[in-house]
């Protein structure tokens, strides 16, 4: 009947009208007949992930760069080993819905015994779990009310950047709904209104701060770039000329080549012509603020003044009032409208500070080994506008701020959750995204670099395998110093706890991607590091390729080792 559709095809025409094309997760099932559906649906596809672990990864990365992602797992043992993943996306605000294949209803009606329970008769045990790390939980119990419920769990994971878990019993898939629906009940994607009156009172004390203010500065953070308002940070900066600061889980919000752009702020651990910048400053635009440990150098932001204004997802605060349920990119945008009715101008009298040109010392390379300062400075020219760079928690989340990022690139580390082997899986998921992108809408190609510990790579390589099957190529950069170094840097530096045992990385592509062209480097020298990453087959992302390289394995960036200190120092507090 060509005026019904099954509600398996309902759900996936709706992930496929908010851009989710790429379909990760593992079948079970529960949820099989739920995957006959896929195929119903023109341009998307069933990745098909070799567990559910790296499903929720690759889905987290999928959704950092297109925006929103969909995981499909099956209940129970599936939805539960997804769910680290799905707690780091919604720690560190990432848009996604968890789709779990349920038993039938009459089966939960019934309180049968069956496989993947916990033996007690009860289904609400696993849904109870994820509420936590969900925005919302909603489990489809009739046929009438399931095309409502599902377009309000994507709009929700939408709106708040978090993720949101829809229970699908098994026997719904294939119920039949009104195709009508598929166009009738559009998503709602668009950013809400922001109360006008609420608006008018904040922008307004906004503006009186901003006109007072001698030394202002704009910081951004996670959240900016979460909520999609890079180019309104940009006109922001243009039109104000504030100085631009980022914190580590900022990087990439703000591009590294604009004359506003100041560096990193990292409290204490920041470069000592930043504090001086930072520290007196008489007013602060924080622009998504995520102010945890490993983003402020564990709590240590030096500045003093009492005006600042923070711009939320879902509030703002001005000094001491908040102001509910006003938007982050609504307000922004009011204010640059403001700025310019009144024909604001300033006039700034500062330069850019040194410590912004660092990377500039790696134009040459050294001889001997590579060390970590050289590695990242070095990557600052290896790297194109819109790459998608992708580091592990570690050694390469904390080097790779001393990158100079180019114009639009991406830059993605999981900073607060901070799972190790995130990574990799991310990567992956990150580079299915910007291939949809490009089969979708034409949008040039985006190449995707990772860089990955010896350590970390051990806990999801089998992602290699899924980039492989569907002929996904980043660049992986296998740092290989022994084991957990940052884990040695905080507390065990010579343990047995902090070592791991070695593999030969170059059979790893063998393994995983033995069909598919692929490519293995085996670096030990600056030199060559610096000659493979001159060559212009090399720069063409036409293969997988595994990039090894040597390292010391106590050499760290030296903003790490600061942090390893004063991590060290927090754990060993008493209450």
């Amino acid at each position: 009947m060509t005026d019904k559709i099954s509600l398996g095809t309902y759900l996936f025409e709706k992930l496929k009208e908010a851009g989710s094309y790429s379909i990760f997760g593992v079948p079970g099932d529960f949820n099989l007949a739920l995957l006959d559906h896929v195929k119903e649906v023109e341009g998307i596809r069933w990745v098909g992930n070799a567990n559910e672990l790296n499903a929720g990864y690759e889905a987290d990365g999928y959704a950092r760069i297109n925006g929103f992602a969909s995981l499909i797992t099956t209940f129970g043992v599936g939805e539960l080993s997804a769910v680290n993943a799905i707690a780091g996306s919604y720690a560190e605000h990432v848009p996604l819905i968890h789709i779990v294949g349920m038993p039938s209803l009459s089966a939960m009606k019934n309180n049968l015994l069956l496989h993947h329970t916990l033996g007690d008769t009860r289904f609400d045990n696993f849904t109870e779990m994820s509420k936590k790390i969900s925005a919302k939980v909603e489990i489809v119990y009739d046929l009438e009310s399931a095309p409502k419920l599902i377009n309000n769990l994507i709009e929700t994971a939408y709106h708040t950047k978090r993720p949101v878990y829809l229970g699908l019993p098994s026997n719904f898939a294939d119920e039949l709904v009104p195709a009508a629906l598929v166009k009738e009940n559009k998503l709602h994607l668009e950013e809400p209104l922001n109360n006008p009156v609420a608006e008018e009172e904040f922008i307004h004390n906004v503006l009186e701060m901003v006109k007072k203010a001698e030394k202002p500065i704009i910081l951004v953070d996670a959240c900016a770039a979460r909520h999609n308002i890079s180019k309104e940070v940009r006109e922001l900066a243009k039109l104000t000329k504030f100085p631009v600061f980022t914190t580590p889980m900022g990087k990439s919000t703000v591009d590294e080549d604009d004359e506003e752009f100041f560096g990193l702020y990292l409290g204490s651990l920041s470069a000592p012509d930043v504090k001086d910048i930072v520290g007196p400053t008489d007013c602060i635009l924080s622009l998504g603020g995520l102010p945890s440990d490993f983003n402020t150098g564990s709590f240590s932001y030096g500045y003093t003044t009492k005006n600042v204004v923070e711009f939320h997802s879902n509030y703002c605060k001005f000094k001491s009032a908040t102001y509910e349920n006003l938007m982050m990119k609504g307000a922004v945008q009011r204010l640059i409208s403001e700025l310019k009715n009144i024909k604001y101008s300033n006039v700034s009298t500062l330069s850019p500070p040194k410590s912004k040109f660092a990377y500039e010392s790696a134009k040459v390379a050294p001889e001997g080994i590579i060390t970590q300062d050289y590695l990242w400075k070095r990557l600052s020219y290896f790297l194109k506008p819109r790459d998608i760079i992708v580091t592990e928690t570690g050694t390469s989340s904390f080097g790779v701020l001393a990158t100079h990022l180019p114009r639009d690139s991406k830059s993605i580390s999981q900073v607060l959750w901070g799972s190790i082997g995130f990574s990799l899986p991310a990567a992956v998921g990150a580079a299915f995204a910007a291939e949809d992108a490009h089969k979708q809408t034409g949008e040039q190609e985006r190449r995707t670099v990772l860089f990955i510990g010896d350590g970390s790579l051990q806990l999801t390589v089998q992602s290699i395998s899924d980039a492989a099957r569907w002929n996904i190529k980043p660049y992986i950069f296998i740092l290989n110093n022994r084991g957990y170094t940052i884990e040695k840097l905080i507390h065990g530096r010579h343990e047995d706890y902090n070592q791991i045992q070695p593999w030969d990385h170059q059979l790893l592509l063998k393994l995983f991607a033995d069909k598919t062209q692929y490519e293995n480097h085996v670096v030990k020298s600056a030199k060559d590091l610096d000659a493979l990453m001159k060559d212009e087959a090399f720069n063409k992302e036409d293969k997988i390729r595994v990039i090894e390289l040597f390292l010391d394995e106590f050499d760290a960036p030296e903003i790490l080792v600061a942090q390893a200190k004063l991590s060290d120092e927090i754990n060993s507090k008493a209450a």
